[in-house]
């Protein structure tokens, strides 16, 4: 797949071509749903538990008559009525750890680059470098881009200092490193916007 190379200033760079394996796949709403519940999943935190009456290590022996002794007729010192007793009902623990075989993933994200590559919305360009790092230059040349409402930049190994610098006042505009690409942020975005970089370092890892 051959798509045009622009630079920031909306300038032809020459052309890249896309490996089909990558970007030129069907994409499957199923694989892609799997993959995004699965990344979902994986952001819960665990959810503590509560101690109750029977991880409570007090003495389970009766501290007092059963009659006569002109108070409740308790059993031990673990009941919830009881300070330092066990909580009742309390909160049970919840853990999620999903899994999901690596091909599975490898695959979800191969769709949704070929996703945007089918629908029109993935822009390739030649660098990141902007003028001393200001937001107002950057914002003038993605409106020459048509990056849309929200958009995703994907660098190479290491993002571009004056990219960063000049995007972060940007909303609707995030970065990433290759190495941080996911399905779920790739779907999230209107645009997706690749570097020569980027595109290497995707094709080298999917394709490895």
């Amino acid at each position: 797949m051959k798509v045009k190379v622009q630079t920031l200033d909306a300038k032809a760079s020459g052309d890249i071509d896309l490996a089909d394996e990558v970007f030129g796949l069907e994409p499957r709403a199923d694989i892609l749903h799997r993959v995004v519940t699965w990344q979902l999943e994986k952001r819960r935190g665990t959810a503590r538990a509560t101690r109750e009456r029977s991880d409570v290590a007090r003495s389970g022996k009766k501290f007092g008559r059963q009659k006569g002794g002109g108070t409740a007729r308790h059993g031990d010192r673990r009941a919830p009525v009881f300070i330092g007793g066990g909580k009742a009902h309390g909160a049970r623990l919840r853990d999620f750890n999903p899994s999901l075989n690596k091909k599975v993933r490898a695959l979800g994200l191969k769709m949704a680059l070929s996703a945007k590559a089918k629908d029109g919305n993935l822009i390739v360009v030649d660098a990141l470098d902007v003028a001393e790092g200001k937001t107002k230059t950057l914002a003038g040349q993605l409106a020459k881009l048509g990056f849309g409402t929200k958009a995703l930049v994907i660098d190479g190994d290491a993002l571009n200092v004056s990219f960063a610098l000049a995007s972060s006042n940007l909303k609707g505009v995030n970065l990433l490193p290759a190495i941080g690409a996911n399905v779920y942020d790739i779907l999230k975005h209107d645009t997706l916007v690749l570097t020569r970089a980027a595109v290497e370092k995707l094709e080298a890892r999917l394709n490895g």
